[in-house]
């Protein structure tokens, strides 16, 4: 039961994590101090996290890979759009 409550906080930390830089994108208009590279390398990795859980049929682990690529996507988007400031 710990070790499931260990897996679901971090998810949840995990799944929320971009949310802050989203705001802050919004906020300024601009995502000129935000990698390209590390938002493309944390998608990548993500997607593979879900291909993993699926593969394990871990719902905690697609769950949260699932919204985590979400909230990446979306910081992509807003990279692209406010890229220039």
């Amino acid at each position: 039961m710990v070790w499931k409550i260990i897996g679901m906080s971090a998810a949840v930390l995990t799944m929320f994590s971009f949310v802050p830089q989203i705001i802050t994108i919004l906020k300024h208009k601009s995502a000129k101090d935000v990698s390209i590279v590390t938002l493309l390398q944390l998608s990548l990795g993500v997607s593979l996290w879900i291909v993993y859980g699926l593969f394990l049929n871990d719902k905690i682990i697609i769950t949260a890979n699932a919204v985590t690529l979400t909230t990446l996507a979306i910081s992509l988007y807003l990279y692209f759009k406010y890229k220039n400031g």
